[in-house]
């Protein structure tokens, strides 16, 4: 149907990469969680517009929900969404995919410390934590290293429903090969402590 647009897909590859519109595809992001019979894991979807994603979508089948953003706003199964309020590091749901892994590429010991000074620390990973950011169910979600297909639709969602989201740093969350979101208050602090 748009046969200007170009597609990058985790195992398709990458079809006209400098086309204005571009597709970008996780057909299952969370493939542990998949493979050992969990319903933690979804199909990302984003279309970029001259590289910045300008829709995302997670589509979690098991669950049958659908939730689109657009930067401007997101959705559930066509009900707007929000993010959970949380002003204090303290009151803050914390989640990751991979724990060992923030030691191998982050800041271990500095992750370790915030996961000890939130109120609940969770390992309810890959989409279906950004998922929970962005529907109010935890405030911070975070992982060490990324791929774009991993990490493009969850940008426009995340701040359609008025989070944040940067790389581990606190940079651009397009250029990055990281990830943080929260529900937007506590950001530049959770990042800080990220990274003493």
């Amino acid at each position: 149907r748009y046969p200007d647009h170009g597609v990058l897909g985790e195992e398709y590859g990458s079809h006209q990469p400098h086309a204005a519109y571009r597709w970008v595809l996780d057909p299952i992001d969370g493939t542990k969680a998949f493979v050992s019979g969990t319903y933690l894991f979804g199909t990302l979807i984003a279309l970029l517009k001259e590289g910045r994603p300008a829709l995302g979508v997670i589509h979690q089948p098991i669950m049958g929900d659908f939730l689109v953003g657009t930067g401007e706003g997101a959705w559930l199964n066509g009900r707007p969404v929000h993010t959970a309020p949380c002003t204090r590091i303290e009151d803050a749901i914390l989640l990751t995919t991979d724990h060992w892994q923030v030691g191998r590429e982050q800041n271990g010991p500095a992750f370790e410390a915030l996961s000890k000074r939130v109120k609940r620390y969770n390992n309810w990973g890959d989409c279906h934590g950004y998922y929970l950011v962005a529907t109010g169910g935890a405030h911070i979600m975070g992982d060490p290293v990324m791929n774009e297909w991993d990490l493009m639709a969850l940008i426009p969602i995340i701040e359609g429903a008025g989070g944040r989201i940067t790389d581990w740093q606190g940079r651009d969350p397009v250029t990055g090969h990281s990830i943080v979101a929260t529900c937007g208050p506590i950001h530049d602090e959770v990042i800080a402590a990220l990274n003493p």
